[in-house]
């Protein structure tokens, strides 16, 4: 089948032949036509396949051309690039259409987008709190909502924006369409649905919370602190040394841990960079544009970017560390093999993630296969590392883990190993890691802080492992 038999119009065909796609996936077969034909829709299908274009082509030539200042379409997403992907579909779609397309979310300044408002547009896209803003200032009009879309449904309800939800469904007329879109397809959005649908279609095209057939998934087993690296070897080698990674999409669970590991794979001479809630706005879409440009090869997300990023072609996608929701992991993995193309998963697990590991594997209904673990350097950073290491102390009394008195919060009042009460790196701490020569090419003058081994000496800066010493951890 052709996108032809779909009944769309010329001009969009013509829009989707300019994008290179002549084949509709299985939830563009099917949600296609129940959009033209004016009915609800429920779908969920795995992430990659096409989604966006399911409710874009439809309601791009249901609306025909540009009429009045209000909104005929509203889609909400959770997240704000998710709204800039759903909005560059819909102007591209729509390149040969007459049809304005507006998109708002938070974390810039309102005034363009409420002048964008106010000039008027025809498809509105939208996160649900800058949404709500303009409504109760007036600006963002509502009332002629004659289509409403739900994108990302489940990631919706797990960010807490249920209530904003409801909010905004009050403003919407009661006579409209109503379409839900989700990768994952959990009972809480059946039951969403049956509050907000008329006999809907259901479209699910693959058993719920699956993942893309064509991802191969893999998995090492290692110490957490040498996660980083065996990611810098894999960036050098490959995972079955085919050769070095060009591109790879990483995947953190804290912000923080997001900028420290792009600062490290910096150090050795991996171009990276970091994207999360924190980064303004301007500083995601440039470092989003310079990896799908190749100026950066290793682009370091938290789950912000787990949702709705669309890099065509993407090789693989790590999951430095595994995400604490096993759906997440659906959406992580999903940034790869898209559009019908191939690409690989790789998860680093520590001994404390194996019970994560298990629950995203009874999720999904699949294991993940582990693969021996490979040797690699263990090559010093220029990025002090201390100050976030979690230190377990066992006093002669025997308590293990209790503070000092007076030690609040690891090193306000107190001393932790190697940090002082500021914070910085205690005298003795900092002689062990001086007037060292440097061993790598990346680290070119790096006098960074070290892990200390045994007897206080620190480890060796080019110390190996290999199976030999790390596919022992027991889980």
């Amino acid at each position: 089948m052709n996108f032809s038999d779909l009944g769309l119009q010329p001009e969009l065909l013509r829009a989707v032949a300019d994008k290179g796609y002549d084949i509709p996936t299985p939830i563009q077969v099917q949600a296609i036509p129940a959009v033209l034909a004016g009915r609800d829709v429920l779908a969920g299908a795995q992430t990659g396949t096409g989604k966006t274009a399911g409710f874009v082509l439809p309601l791009l030539q249901i609306l025909g051309i540009a009429q009045g200042r209000a909104p005929r379409v509203l889609v909400l997403t959770p997240t704000r690039e998710l709204a800039a992907q759903i909005a560059e579909s819909a102007r591209d779609y729509g390149a040969h259409k007459n049809l304005r397309t507006r998109v708002i979310f938070g974390g810039v300044s309102e005034r363009p987008q409420i002048d964008g408002l106010r000039i008027g547009c025809d498809i509105l896209i939208a996160t649900p709190g800058r949404l709500l803003d303009l409504c109760q200032q007036g600006v963002a009009d509502l009332s002629q909502v004659q289509h409403f879309v739900l994108d990302e449904a489940d990631r919706m309800l797990d960010m807490g924006f249920i209530q904003p939800i409801k909010k905004i469904i009050r403003l919407l007329p009661q006579q409209r369409q109503n379409l839900m879109f989700s990768a994952t397809y959990s009972e809480d959005i059946r039951e969403l649905a049956s509050r907000m649908l008329r006999n809907p279609v259901s479209v699910e095209v693959a058993a719920r919370n699956t993942t893309a057939e064509r991802v191969d998934q893999v998995a090492f087993r290692i110490h957490k602190d040498s996660k980083r690296h065996l990611l810098v070897h894999l960036f050098q080698n490959g995972v079955s040394d085919e050769g070095p990674w060009y591109q790879a999409l990483i995947f953190t669970r804290t912000k923080h841990g997001a900028n420290r590991l792009a600062q490290q794979l910096e150090s050795a001479g991996i171009k990276s960079a970091a994207i999360h809630g924190n980064k303004s706005q301007g500083a995601r879409v440039r470092a989003l544009a310079d990896f799908k440009e190749g100026k950066v090869a290793a682009l370091v997300a938290t789950e912000v970017a787990s949702r709705g990023l669309d890099i065509k072609e993407l090789p693989q996608v790590v999951n430095y560390e595994l995400p604490n929701v096993p759906e997440d992991y659906v959406h992580r993995i999903g940034r790869t093999a898209r559009a019908g193309a191939t690409g690989r998963a790789v998860s680093l697990v520590a001994s404390d993630e194996a019970s994560l590991l298990r629950d995203i594997e009874r999720t999904m209904r699949q294991s993940i296969p582990f693969i021996p673990t490979p040797e690699f350097k263990i090559v010093a950073s220029n990025v002090t590392e201390a100050p976030e290491r979690s230190f377990q102390r066992v006093d002669r009394g025997g308590n293990r883990g209790r503070p000092r008195a007076g030690a609040r919060d690891g090193n306000r009042n107190g001393s932790s190993r190697g940090i002082n009460r500021s914070g910085q790196p205690s005298a003795q701490y900092r002689s062990n890691t001086t007037n060292r020569p440097s061993a790598s090419p990346h680290s070119q003058g790096d006098q960074a802080l070290r892990p200390v081994g045994p007897g206080g000496r620190p480890e060796s800066r080019s110390q190996s492992f290999g199976p030999s010493r790390r596919s022992r951890t027991a889980f």
